[in-house]
């Protein structure tokens, strides 16, 4: 018995190591997709807030930024539709890396069970679209094309693109809500188009006045203004 007595311990303990290892597998993978996606950010939450202290991966300078961001990207990685998750990734890194693209009054990401919704936001301060019409201003020339850049790579993703006024909206010449709302949408698919993302890839185009207002918002509010383009993970996402 002597010499050799504890090594039966060694393996025992790595059988049952093991063991819990494989019931945690199994348990993750007969939860629902809700769970699924917590353990998902959970731990992805983790890698993120070590890393973004490190200099090599963002400069220190910008920790605050990517912090400040973050908030644009509402419940993100609960999803656990792999191309749509890796286009929200890609966005993520897409605005950190060129922080004067876009703020927190400009775009919104939010992530559900039917995929990914981003809302352009019509912020007087920096407009997307030209005061009363559909002509997208340079800047929201600038915002829609880094998105379609990122979207085109994903080529079986499918797109809705809906167009919002505020209600306070007054029509201009011979154009009401209803018009320049629709108009709008059309306007940024052209900026996808032009940027990549392929005709296919859409499958409704809508325009809506001023009768969906952000929820928790004013429905006078001008930030009602916005496109909203929901992308699904599409047949073989």
């Amino acid at each position: 018995m002597a010499g050799g007595g504890g090594a039966w311990k060694v393996a025992f303990a790595d059988f049952v190591t093991a063991m819990m290892a494989l019931f945690m597998v199994l348990w993750i993978m007969n939860q629902d997709e809700k769970i699924k996606g917590e353990v998902q950010r959970y731990f992805k939450t983790r890698y993120f807030s070590a890393t973004t202290e490190s200099p090599t991966i963002i400069p220190t300078k910008h920790v605050d930024l990517v912090h400040s961001k973050k908030s644009i990207f509402d419940n993100a990685s609960s999803v656990p539709l792999d191309q749509v998750r890796r286009l929200n990734e890609d966005l993520v890194k897409a605005f950190q890396q060129t922080p004067n693209i876009v703020d927190m009054k400009t775009m919104k990401i939010e992530m559900s069970d039917e995929g990914m919704r981003v809302n352009f936001f019509d912020n007087p301060d920096r407009p997307i679209f030209k005061d009363g019409s559909e002509e997208i201003t340079e800047y929201g020339k600038l915002v829609f094309q880094t998105v379609a850049w990122n979207v085109a790579r994903y080529s079986t993703t499918e797109l809705e693109l809906e167009g919002h006024t505020s209600s306070a909206f007054k029509p201009t010449e011979g154009r009401d809500a209803w018009d320049v709302s629709s108009r709008r949408a059309l306007a940024a698919r052209k900026q996808l188009v032009d940027g990549g993302v392929k005709d296919h890839q859409f499958k409704k185009i809508g325009g809506f006045a001023g009768t969906v207002p952000v929820k928790g918002r004013d429905p006078k509010d001008p930030q009602n203004a916005r496109v909203t383009i929901m992308i699904r993970a599409g047949n073989n996402g």
